[in-house]
């Protein structure tokens, strides 16, 4: 977690305090690259490094495109934070969707480690489980879009100053990152170590 935080957190904090592109890109980048030289000296894998720099580039990207269409620097900001919310949005409403349908998507982690994908299926109990495990995954993602959603909505429209909206989207992304997901994994083996994980009698 703190690699994909550190370069998502260079970039989104020398983008908001310089609105210089280029040199954020090029700094963030860099902490990446030094986190996955680090990985690949420890052979150890490096897929939360790359996760972040593709999170980055596609930030970049819709930033640069704001900047091509003529957008300020708020403009880019604004811009920058809109594929987080919709990935955001995008995978709350498939994990919700998943729950609501029965197929909670945390059984299929179950699945893989019994070695039967579908089996968990069979148990109610377990089915209950690993929806409430889904909703604890989920919970960040869902808290993300109703915070930063009408924020960037109302910077882009006008309906607050774009200065305080691109400032408040810039310190919730940083506060509502990692120490959310955290915090979602923490309740997760809270809600494991109860001693009430469902097991079938033999």
């Amino acid at each position: 977690m703190v690699e994909a935080a550190v370069p998502t957190a260079a970039f989104t904090v020398l983008f908001l305090t310089t609105h210089d592109l280029k040199l954020s890109v090029l700094i963030s980048v860099g902490a990446a690259l030094v986190l996955l030289a680090a990985r690949l000296a420890a052979r150890s894998t490096p897929q939360f490094v790359l996760n972040s720099l593709f999170g980055i580039g596609i930030g970049a990207l819709f930033a640069w495109r704001s900047a091509r269409g003529g957008g300020d620097a708020n403009d880019q900001a604004l811009a920058y934070f809109l594929p987080g919310i919709i990935y955001n949005t995008a995978y709350s409403a498939l994990m919700v969707l998943s729950i609501a349908v029965r197929w909670p998507l945390l059984g299929f982690l179950v699945g893989s480690v019994t070695g039967d994908p579908t089996a968990w299926r069979a148990d109610r109990a377990i089915v209950r489980l690993c929806s409430r495990l889904t909703w604890l995954l989920v919970l960040p993602c869902v808290l993300r879009v109703l915070v930063q959603g009408p924020v960037y909505l109302a910077g882009k429209n006008g309906w607050w100053d774009e200065d305080a909206a691109v400032t408040f989207l810039g310190a919730s992304k940083i506060a509502m990152g990692w120490p959310l997901q955290i915090a979602a994994l923490a309740a997760m083996v809270w809600l494991l170590s109860r001693n009430r994980t469902p097991v079938a009698a033999s």
